[in-house]
């Protein structure tokens, strides 16, 4: 698990100063085991403002996923929020993490001081993770760091997304200064499948360029690892003759994972394809129909 440095040593866990060194440091740390045919939310520890809600078991308790909500109630993260999850997915268990709600990146503060979030999310042989956060959304000027890291051992398998919307354009609020980083590690037995580092910052012209994000204000991508060779190349096919025709996403396969990408203009549309992507997918991933969280509704 990911330890920030103290912020100062007179203030270690405290955003009491307002230059560079500011650090509000919040963490959850979960833990998936299997007990008989069950998963059971086996350690949730937290630090700070984040926490889950009790474990849901919406498609039966045997064999079946653990439902669990990942809860922020500050709602978003400022300059010198550190944030760290943690999730631990142990041998034949079952789980999906959602949100509740989107997660806002607001500008960063007048001494530009950036937010970090990293998230590691560790599977064991024959578990199963779906990481399903509802969209991030950015406000002009934000400044910061998203790091997410996949660790699969042995026949592990993995379904998930990020979307993230740029700026608010319905209250005539682009994304036109600051500057954000993604970065994706996946690996399977320490062997790398899938590193990326994606820069996003207004000012440079890969932003605008056609060659880059093109000026669109929308992007997602869609992952899914533990298909065969085979598997994967008939998911691929499925996918582009069951999900609606648009000129805004591709799907492929690279190094056993499978990659849809988005570059749009559209939240929902990016949704909608996520959530119909997953309907195609997890029956040939996990052996179940999609079953859609119930917060999702609310």
């Amino acid at each position: 698990m990911t330890v920030f440095p103290r912020a100062i040593s007179h203030y270690p866990e405290s955003g009491h100063r307002f230059d560079a060194g500011r650090r509000w440091v919040a963490s959850l740390d979960l833990g998936f085991a299997a007990r008989d045919t069950v998963t059971c939310l086996s350690r949730a520890r937290h630090r700070g403002p984040l926490r889950v809600q009790r474990p849901f078991y919406p498609e039966g308790r045997r064999k079946a996923a653990c439902h669990v909500y990942l809860l922020h109630p500050p709602g978003g993260v400022v300059s010198g929020d550190a944030l760290n999850i943690d999730v631990e997915v142990g041998r034949g268990t079952r789980a999906l993490l959602t949100t509740p709600a989107a997660n806002k990146l607001y500008r960063a503060d007048s001494q530009g001081v950036p937010w970090r979030q990293h998230t590691r999310l560790e599977v064991a042989d024959d578990g199963v993770l779906e990481w399903l956060p509802q969209e991030t959304i950015a406000f002009d000027g934000s400044r910061g760091e998203q790091v997410t890291t996949i660790e699969l051992t042995g026949n592990a398998r993995c379904l998930g997304w990020e979307i993230l919307a740029l700026g608010r354009p319905a209250s005539d609020l682009p994304f036109t200064s600051g500057r954000l980083e993604q970065r994706f590690h996946l690996t399977r037995e320490g062997r790398p499948l899938w590193l990326e580092r994606q820069p996003l910052a207004p000012e440079h012209p890969r932003f605008h360029g056609r060659w880059g994000q093109g000026g669109a204000t929308v992007q997602a991508s869609l992952w899914a690892a533990g298909f065969s060779e085979e598997d994967a190349a008939e998911a691929v096919a499925a996918l582009r003759d069951e999900v609606s025709g648009s000129p805004r996403w591709a799907v492929t396969t690279r190094n056993g994972v499978l990659l849809l990408r988005y570059l749009g203009n559209a939240r929902n549309e990016a949704w909608d394809l996520c959530r119909h992507a997953r309907d195609v997918l997890r029956p040939r991933l996990v052996g179940r129909r999609a079953q859609e969280p119930r917060i999702w509704r609310t």
